[in-house]
């Protein structure tokens, strides 16, 4: 990529990837970014379990959820600028054979204690799938093809938290807890092997950056300061959270004060995730006719006007049928939010993709890992707290994106 390329307006539609190999990518990548979602939920049906095994309590094994989200967190801020230094491969596939073996670990710890520690490096190795993915992506394609791959890898981000708890309960049929977090190792080390062998290496020598500290932190502090990255980050960042409340909400709301099964909750929790994957397709249809911003612009409006609709519903006791549509349609405005967010932040820091990636991975995790109690503390007897917060997770990414975003992208980095 010459220096030209890299300095190339977000508006126009560059690829650096032959037509035949997109497909080859995008199963890669697609991989990739499933290791958040999968190592998230597909336990979570065994948490009882788990709990009468190791013979400790619920609370106890919540931190192995805080535990992942703080590995995840802490890990891509560290292999983002590894991987602006010394190229996407090298970082990825230790990355990968660590999380193989610590979800080895996970399968065999005798403790709940030993779990959460092999759960936090489990994560690290997480981080690097999900960051090399995203700055991949970028290294590949700009513009408007950029867009339109992050909307193709809405198939895997809408689909992965769908399928990880189905696939996990029926992990459980026929064997234990124990057989999740190793049918997680031989997901992990199928990605390595392909990774391996099906994903050359993206950052050319004369791209890549030095992961001296200084320099990393002043990276970061560029990111930080440039006002559209972080309007970008926060609105995917808040929406993010808003997505958190939903899923740690939702079986509350849904099963213990609307009444549904667990059959039928999982029908409402899989057409909502349909609703995501619909509107990644949608967006990646149309985005160049219409503009990134715009198609965000719409996305978020839509998400602040669906969960306003389900404040009301659930105030005025409006049950199922008013609580329904309201939150398919924030659940699905992330189809639309979340490829031109992350295709919009990373434009203009093609030099910096790998910090910019981790950065985006960061302020999402962690804002969604601390809306998540949200719920739980303001009460779950009502539909009232989980449309709250989500109406005003949803305020807040607007707000982001209108206040901080409304300027133009600084230089390039």
């Amino acid at each position: 990529m010459s220096a030209h390329t890299a300095t190339r307006p977000a508006t126009t539609d560059d690829s650096r990837a032959h037509p035949p190999r997109r497909l080859r990518y995008a199963l890669v990548l697609g991989g990739l970014t499933a290791f958040g979602p999968l190592s998230v939920d597909m336990y979570l049906p065994a948490l009882p379990s788990m709990a009468a095994d190791l013979g400790t309590t619920d609370a106890t094994l919540q931190l192995t959820l805080s535990s992942f989200i703080v590995g995840l967190a802490l890990g891509q801020l560290v292999i983002g600028p590894l991987s602006d230094a010394l190229g996407r491969r090298r970082p990825l596939l230790v990355g990968i054979a660590i999380y193989v073996a610590a979800s080895v670990l996970c399968a065999v710890s005798p403790s709940a204690e030993l779990l959460i520690a092999a759960r936090a490096v489990q994560a690290v190795g997480a981080a690097a799938g999900i960051v090399v993915a995203r700055a991949t992506v970028r290294d590949l394609f700009s513009g408007t093809a950029m867009t339109r791959f992050f909307s193709m890898l809405m198939l895997v981000t809408g689909l992965a938290p769908i399928l990880a708890p189905v696939l996990g309960g029926q992990v459980l049929t026929w064997t234990s807890w124990r057989g999740v977090f190793l049918t997680l190792t031989a997901f992990g080390a199928l990605l390595l092997a392909v990774a391996a062998f099906a994903l050359p290496e993206p950052l050319p020598p004369h791209l890549r950056s030095p992961a001296r500290l200084g320099r990393v932190l002043r990276t970061y502090g560029a990111l930080l300061r440039d006002r559209a990255f972080l309007g970008y980050a926060l609105a995917a960042g808040m929406i993010f959270a808003a997505m958190f409340s939903y899923i740690a909400g939702s079986s509350f709301v849904l099963q213990g004060v609307y009444g549904l099964s667990p059959q039928e909750y999982s029908v409402v929790f899989g057409v909502n995730g349909a609703g995501i994957v619909l509107a990644g397709q949608v967006n990646g249809r149309i985005v160049g006719r219409v503009q990134e911003r715009t198609l965000l612009a719409t996305g978020l409006f839509m998400a602040t006007l669906g969960s306003a609709a389900l404040v009301i519903a659930a105030l005025l006791g409006l049950g199922l049928p008013g609580l329904l549509p309201p939150l398919f349609l924030v659940v699905s405005s992330i189809g639309l939010i979340m490829p031109n967010s992350n295709s919009l932040a990373l434009a203009n820091h093609p030099r910096s993709a790998g910090s910019a990636s981790a950065l985006l991975g960061v302020v999402q995790f962690v804002i969604g890992g601390a809306a998540s109690p949200l719920v739980g503390v303001f009460g779950e007897d009502s539909a009232v707290p989980m449309a709250t917060i989500m109406a005003s997770f949803g305020v807040l990414s607007l707000a982001s994106f209108l206040f901080l975003a409304g300027r133009p992208a600084s230089a390039p980095a």
